[in-house]
């Protein structure tokens, strides 16, 4: 036994010479892998479900819960699902529920749920297993099958059987899919308030969005725009280099705005704004967050807070900070690893506190309601645009009169 629990402490890696593992005695090691042994060795022996207990399927459970148990962005990706990712056929995230799709051998799972959206609002929990869908059983559908029948528009219903690992029992879930914003800036005007007071709302940090939010300042500009509104409010990231160009329209070329802190403290190389800016853009600005503003979102409210640039108005950011690999491992397997957290300029991680505005706005149900309604305002029912037209946004109103002369 020692003998098997020596062979695996090399093939994880464990020798003298590391200095970058954490404080535990060497000799710790020794017995904590032959422990795991041993129940490795005792469930195979004596489980009666024959089928569930060979070594590849107990091992790679067992590593799902060892990752899944440092935080919520760590996983492990399982034969299945590395095979499918490989071959980029399929993107496994699916907006409308805000989830994102896995493959295990058991069968499909929830390998992640976004930080808004029904999934989140149903309380799905990451590493669910998906039992059936509209009471037809999955567990044997290939991913390219599994998405199609879980991509809908706007207004249906999905209806997941699924188990999550601390449950007894599975439990029935109705999903209804959302309208997913394509566009990564789906407004920006002046406001009709102040007419030298620009709006730009960014949904989200996607390729190229810092060429349209240039393109959409340049416009607000000419028509003499002098004061911003930035509304981050459900943004929940995205790109980082487009983060640290939107952040380069506001900041003076070459500014350090985004570090990464990693094991031991090592800190890697700043990220810094564009080292030229075509027009210099020093009005004053107002950033709008809320608990979902997430990210991008905080990085780039959290840098100009920082470096007293923006004033940033609203809740306290949803406090998602950390850096993720895809590492490859042995059959086929991968791991999905959070090796860093990232940091704003004063050297502060927006990861588990999120971004504290300068000014704190309660926002109610009902305003979250609403303000869902209007950034759906294209394509509402006339009764929703009854309840829009009599609601009055609380943060906005407090960042038009922080913009007040």
């Amino acid at each position: 036994m020692r003998a098997i629990a020596f062979a695996l402490c090399l093939s994880c890696g464990i020798s003298a010479a590391e200095t970058n593992v954490p404080p535990d005695a060497e000799e710790t090691a020794y017995p904590a892998i032959e422990r795991f042994v041993q129940v490795l060795e005792a469930v195979r022996k004596r489980h009666p479900d024959v089928d569930k207990v060979t070594y590849d399927r107990l091992v790679n459970h067992a590593l799902e819960g060892m990752l899944a148990s440092l935080d919520p962005h760590s996983s492990f990706i399982y034969p299945e699902m590395a095979g499918a990712l490989q071959k980029g056929d399929v993107d496994p995230h699916l907006p409308s529920l805000g989830i994102t799709l896995g493959l295990r051998d058991g069968g499909p799972y929830v390998a992640g749920v976004d930080t808004r959206g029904p999934g989140a609002d149903a309380g799905l929990l990451p590493e669910s297993g998906i039992l059936k869908i509209d009471d037809q059983d999955v567990r044997d559908l290939p991913l390219p099958d599994l998405m199609a029948r879980l991509t809908r528009p706007p207004g249906e219903i999905s209806r997941l059987s699924v188990k999550s690992m601390d449950a007894p029992k599975p439990k029935d879930v109705k999903l209804t899919h959302i309208v997913v914003e394509t566009k990564s800036l789906p407004e920006s005007h002046l406001l009709d308030q102040a007419k030298t007071t620009g709006y730009v709302r960014l949904a989200q940090f996607g390729n190229g969005c810092a060429k349209e939010m240039e393109a959409a300042l340049d416009d607000l500009e000419d028509q003499g725009m002098k004061s911003l509104v930035l509304d981050l409010r459900q943004n929940g990231g995205g790109n980082l280099d487009e983060t640290v160009r939107i952040l380069g329209l506001f900041l003076p070329p070459s500014t350090a705005v985004v570090t990464t802190i990693g094991r031991d403290g090592q800190i890697g190389e700043a990220m810094k704004t564009p080292d030229r800016q075509r027009r210099r853009r020093d009005y004053p600005i107002v950033v709008l967050v809320d608990r979902m503003s997430a990210s991008a979102s905080e990085l780039t409210s959290g840098a100009l807070q920082d470096l007293k640039r923006a004033k940033v108005i609203g809740e306290q950011s949803y406090g998602k900070g950390s850096v993720q690999n895809i590492i490859p491992m042995g059959g086929g397997t991968a791991l999905r690893l959070t090796i860093a957290h990232y940091h704003t300029p004063s050297g502060r991680t927006p990861h588990g506190i999120g971004i504290t505005p300068d000014v704190v706005i309660p926002f109610s149900d009902e305003d979250r309601v609403c303000f869902d309604l209007y950034r759906h305002k294209d394509s509402l029912k006339p009764e929703e645009a009854a309840r829009l037209a009599k609601w009055k946004d609380p943060v906005m109103e407090a960042a038009l009169k922080a913009l007040a002369p």
